[in-house]
């Protein structure tokens, strides 16, 4: 084969190609072509030198970065994460809702809150801001940290910081001052840290907690309720947005200081929010238009006084549930301050609300306004000791009628009367003669209740209040308990007294009350008062008692009290599902002119079930009950026994009895005249001194401290003779003169 000429290629040869490519990638040894090179050829081989140099250093900086950073990373101690758990205390009502928040130990709010608790809106529009790939990336986003350093070398400063919420978490976790390529670099660590060691959710947890909004705010549930009013479960699209927006520099936009930077904040997240598709351009620009907060509101408080207590009882513990329904207190609340502003500045009112089964306190209002001064707002009156008035009233018609005394229709003696220096007197100053026991309570007549309790007994009362776990109060420990017991002569507490009538509603079993939500296990703690036969005839009678003014008749049964001087205005009322106490005075115990349980307090107690919806069905009926009228009732039950036992002097004093005359005794006047006028011995045998004596009810003599009377009968016919003793026991004996 010849040579080819100067230039020229045989006609078998390959044709052209690089020398590289040629040779598989490598340089070709053959002899070169005797060719002049032209510009920018030859040096190929150089420069891939080059570039594999570069790549061989690169690879080896790489390494070496990577070894000190896991050295680095085996340095740093584990991420302490006590400060996600240093949460504000919250108190909270049945179903979750806040009722009160309480400062953390250094003055802020960090309400505690979770994924399931943010409106999931917001939570799309937080990553498609801050981090889209959050669900993807290992903690650390690569492409947005190359973004934020090209936008830097672009700009000549940080357009964005190319952190993650993961990140950000770290931060927050492990706050530094410095802005240093170190600290970078341990955030950047740390949020690999938390990726190993929490899930996506648990870390968007700390990030809702922990994210700063302004002032003493941290976490999205407190910047919610401080800036809109609410849970931030429901966000309007403009109120996610600034959300959104305010953790990246809180303090140069704070909406209550600086409420046109936080409005530019706003407006650009919901500009990136209608570029990822979250949004239409129309709810945007509606958002746009939506106004900026300029103030904070202020966060949940109610049952302030509840929350209080509960929170002094176990302040160990940062979530305290209670059986309280925040709808019902807010009404209940709201009912006391608008019936609040008929009364002098000085009065409040009470209100308790109680579910009749299990004994749960449902609402509690302490006072009208917790910061009223005035008002003494900071005291819970519903635990105040107070005198009840005739309040008490139902539960001696209970004891009676349980201890076979008297029945609803038993006819009783409303007529003046006098036991020792005792003398009971109607609120209206006036008498109804013979009454029923029913029509007596329903009308809260004082004699005859007197009446009962003597036949009673008012040692035995207290006895079984106490026996039933309630606390009553005596004006002088130590002395005997009087009469005055049944008309208001002691204190007791609204909680006390509510509770009471609860047992009514429950057959005569009273509950202990609970305000801390727990499961239904067990028995609910209780105390009998009386059998279910007595505690349905005062809830049938209480049903009859006459309404206040425009009041339904028959929907509640309830009972008013006012106590002695206008102190203290009652009024408590239960039907099958709940009961409610209200009481209104002054926390300073001082005299109301016209404060009355009737015309204030009750009209409260009406308007309150119409708030809470009243169960208008009947109580039931116990079998045994007996249902008649006077005439139908066995004889023992038409009037108030006499056979019972109606001392109440000391142990030491023995029984008064009527000596003379016996009781069915026919006396023949015209046997004992003297200059004209007929007399009669009367004569008494133990009790105490002094010895009043009555004819059919009207004193006839002045009270003696002697044992033996004469009287001059004015005329002849049946007649019922008493005596009362310095102790408030009594005696009576039905005679006929002739």
């Amino acid at each position: 084969m010849g040579v080819a000429p100067l230039g020229e290629r045989p006609k078998d040869a390959a044709p052209d190609r690089p020398d590289s490519e040629a040779n598989g990638g490598e340089p070709a040894f053959a002899t070169p072509t005797p060719t002049p090179p032209h510009k920018g050829e030859g040096f190929a081989p150089r420069r891939f030198r080059k570039l594999k140099l570069a790549a061989a250093s690169v690879a080896l900086l790489a390494t070496a970065a990577t070894a000190t950073l896991a050295l680095y990373a085996r340095a740093l101690p584990p991420l302490d994460l006590a400060a996600a758990s240093d949460r504000s205390t919250v108190v909270l009502d049945r179903e979750g809702r806040l009722l009160r928040p309480f400062l953390t130990a250094d003055g802020r709010w960090k309400l505690p809150v979770g994924v399931d608790d943010v409106d999931p809106r917001y939570l799309a529009m937080l990553k498609a801001f801050e981090d889209k790939r959050f669900d993807a990336h290992p903690g650390i986003d690569p492409l947005g940290m190359l973004r934020a350093a090209a936008q830097m070398l672009a700009n000549g400063r940080v357009v964005s910081g190319g952190s993650t919420l993961t990140m950000q978490v770290a931060r927050l976790l492990e706050p530094r001052e410095e802005r240093t390529l170190s600290a970078k670099l341990r955030q950047a660590l740390r949020a690999l840290e938390l990726e190993r060691r929490l899930s996506k959710s648990q870390i968007l947890d700390l990030y809702l907690t922990l994210a700063p909004f302004g002032g003493n705010l941290e976490g999205v549930r407190a910047a919610s309720f401080a800036y809109f009013g609410k849970e931030p479960r429901r966000l309007s699209t403009a109120e996610a947005a600034l959300l959104v927006a305010l953790p990246q520099s809180p303090e140069t936009r704070r909406p209550d200081r600086l409420a046109e930077a936080a409005g530019k904040a706003r407006d650009r997240v919901l500009a990136r929010v209608e570029r990822a598709g979250l949004a239409t351009a129309s709810e945007v620009a509606a958002a746009r238009e939506e106004a900026i907060p300029t103030a904070r509101r202020p966060f949940p408080n109610l049952a302030p006084h509840v929350a209080e207590q509960v929170v002094a009882e176990a302040p160990a513990l940062r979530r305290h549930e209670l059986s309280l329904e925040a709808r019902l207190q807010t009404a209940l609340e709201s009912l006391a301050r608008e019936r609040s502003l008929g009364l002098a500045p000085q009065v409040s009112i009470a209100i308790l609300a109680i579910d009749n089964e299990t004994g749960e306190v449902r609402a509690s209002v302490g006072g009208v306004d917790y910061f009223a001064a005035e008002r003494a707002g900071s005291l819970d009156l519903t635990r105040a000791l107070r005198s009840p008035g005739s309040a008490l009233k139902p539960f001696i018609y209970a004891l009676a009628f349980d201890n076979g005394i008297a029945h609803p229709e038993t006819m009783l003696e409303d007529r003046p009367a006098r036991y020792g220096i005792y003398i009971p007197e109607n609120f209206d100053m006036t008498f109804q003669g013979m009454v029923s026991a029913r029509k007596a309570l329903q009308l809260s007549l004082n004699v005859p209740a007197v009446e009962l309790l003597a036949a009673l007994g008012p040692q035995r009362f207290l006895s079984r209040l106490r026996d039933a776990g309630v606390s009553v109060a005596m004006p002088k420990e130590g002395g005997a308990p009087g009469l005055a017991v049944g008309l208001g002569g002691l204190g007791i507490t609204l909680q006390d007294l509510t509770r009471l009538f609860v047992g009514l509603a429950r057959g005569g079993d009273v509950p202990a009350l609970r305000v801390r939500a727990s499961p239904r296990e067990g028995a609910i703690p209780s105390s009998r008062l009386v059998e279910p036969v007595a505690a349905w005839y005062v809830a049938d009678t209480l049903l009859g008692a006459p309404p206040p003014l425009n009041a339904v008749p028959g929907r509640i049964a309830y009972k008013t009290g006012t106590s002695y001087g206008y102190r203290d205005a009652w009024a408590v009322g239960f039907d099958r599902r709940h009961t409610i106490g209200v009481w209104v005075g002054r926390a300073d115990n001082g005299a109301v002119p016209g404060l009355v349980g009737r015309s204030v307090a009750a009209p409260i107690l009406f308007d309150a079930f119409a708030r809470l919806g009243i169960d208008p069905r009947p109580f039931p009926q116990p079998p045994d009950a007996i249902v008649a009228t006077t005439a139908n009732l066995p004889p023992p039950l038409r009037h108030l026994r006499q056979d019972v036992p109606k001392t109440i002097a000391a142990i030491a004093t023995p029984a008064l009895k009527l000596a003379f005359p016996p009781e069915g005794a026919r006396i023949d006047l015209s046997a004992s005249l003297i200059d004209g006028r007929a007399e009669l011995n009367l004569k008494a045998a133990g009790g105490a001194p002094p010895y009043t004596w009555l004819v059919d009810g009207t004193p006839v003599l002045s009270p003696t401290r002697r044992r033996e009377a004469v009287w001059q009968p004015s005329g002849k016919g049946f007649m019922r003779i008493s005596v009362i003793d310095g102790s408030g026991a009594s005696e009576s004996v039905s005679v006929r003169l002739q």
